[in-house]
């Protein structure tokens, strides 16, 4: 089952307090001068992709929507504002009572995105929106970071598996949420079991070091696992010697033995000298997975190697270098008073040192060429122009405070495949370049 359909809440009963104490004085401030209930829109954005990356990749909607459901301010939460003296009874009786009741559009999740994309959109009064900032940078920042890394490494595997297995290298909450993203850019099964469990990722795993060195013999430790687990199992080659491993391990298991992982080493050199072994031995079909502090760096200089699967671990949770995505929350567009039908008035930060941003409520759409190759990011205020009318990106994810974008995580997966296929050839290059689709900009009226 995918639990991904049921919407299940987070590994705390409340989301509220995963933000930053300043929203909430902000809102304190806001309904004493009575401009809390002005209709606001938020939009999440990238100013620039991080150093040599290509494309951006959408991660972590499916979990800002349970997000937002669970942003519920109950009484524990609201006895540790009123005790910290954080707001005053007036914010915290609002609080006592707050459901988010605006709309929210966004990128569908799996979705590429470039340099001032409105990845989200979140539409309502200032006070529901403002809250949220801080709880949908965390996640989007943190999963989209991860799917990008997995998806540059799925590339450089041309269609080999990964295997996620970086539970140990990150915080154990992360570890699932990072899971759920390597999934979703491209990797095809994970180690971490709570993963398994909450998103119905396919997991795998069979022995590590410990468990040969604790028998007395290298052929002890292969046949303890072979009995339990069957020749098809996977047998760790390189706690001693590689050769005489991979004699014992066929001698073991057969030529059915499933496959031999390698961890150490200079991994091309060996996993040449490992197939040869295996095929004059006979195990002319069993894999050779190799680990090892991989990157897409690595994985790529792998593309010649008899090497069957890879899997990853370190470089994959932390972004491969680039941790955060450097999305940002920005107000770009506001009512001129609290009246519901009130026209909107663009706003945007102006400032010096590349942190501007661009004012209105904004759509986004992707022209691509005759070969339907993509071409161009467009984003604009006002009206869609014709042509692009049938290429717009956003999608509406909550109506009315209602979840209506939640979808299975193998649909997300699958929409991520076909997005990055259909950009040019050059997306999927390592080497260091500019974003792979320049941002366009259409400018509608003001108020857009």
């Amino acid at each position: 089952m995918n639990t991904a359909d049921l919407g299940l809440p987070v590994d705390v009963p409340s989301t509220a307090l995963f933000t930053d104490q300043y929203e909430l004085t902000m809102l304190q401030a806001a309904l004493k001068a009575g401009t809390a209930g002005r209709r606001s829109v938020f939009e999440v954005f990238t100013r620039r992709l991080p150093e040599g990356r290509r494309y951006g990749v959408v991660a972590g909607t499916g979990r800002v929507l349970d997000a937002v459901e669970n942003f519920r301010f109950d009484p524990g939460v609201l006895g540790f504002l009123r005790q910290r003296g954080i707001v005053d009874e007036a914010t915290l009786e609002w609080l006592s009572s707050y459901r988010f009741s605006g709309d929210v559009w966004g990128y569908p999740e799996g979705e590429v995105y470039f340099p001032g994309s409105p990845i989200l959109r979140v539409e309502g009064t200032f006070a529901e929106c403002v809250l949220l900032e801080t709880v949908i940078l965390s996640i989007l920042n943190h999963d989209s970071a991860i799917a990008a890394a997995a998806s540059r490494m799925a590339s450089a595997a041309g269609g080999r598996p990964l295997i996620e297995m970086g539970a140990r290298r990150t915080h154990e909450l992360a570890a699932v949420a990072a899971s759920r993203a390597a999934y979703i850019g491209g990797f095809a099964t994970t180690s971490d079991l709570a993963a398994g469990f909450r998103y119905g990722i396919p997991t795998v795993g069979t022995s590590a070091h410990a468990f040969t060195l604790l028998h007395d013999t290298e052929r002890d430790a292969f046949r303890a696992q072979v009995d339990t687990l069957g020749r098809g199992t996977t047998l760790l080659v390189d706690t001693y010697d590689v050769t005489e491993a991979v004699r014992t391990a066929v001698e073991v298991a057969g030529p059915e033995l499933g496959a031999v992982r390698i961890d150490s080493g200079d991994l091309l050199l060996v996993a040449h000298r490992v197939r040869q072994q295996l095929d004059e031995l006979g195990a002319t079909h069993t894999k050779i997975v190799v680990t090892s502090d991989l990157d897409e760096y690595a994985i790529a200089s792998l593309a010649a190697a008899p090497v069957d699967a890879y899997g990853v671990g370190t470089q994959l949770v932390t972004g491969s270098g680039h941790p955060t995505a450097s999305m940002v929350y920005k107000l770009v567009a506001r009512a001129e008073s609290d009246d519901p039908g009130a026209p909107l008035v663009a706003v945007a930060k102006k400032s010096t040192g590349g942190k501007t941003s661009v004012g209105g409520r904004k759509w986004a759409a992707r022209r691509v060429d005759a070969h339907g190759v993509a071409e161009a990011e467009v984003v604009g205020t006002g009206a869609v122009p014709a042509e692009l009318a049938d290429r717009q990106l956003l999608v509406e994810l909550i109506k009315g405070g209602e979840v209506v974008g939640r979808e299975p995580l193998d649909a997300v997966r699958d929409r991520h495949a076909a997005a990055r296929s259909r950009l040019p050839l050059s997306a999927a290059q390592l080497s260091r370049g500019e974003p792979v689709l320049a941002t366009e900009y259409v400018q509608g009226p003001s108020g857009s």
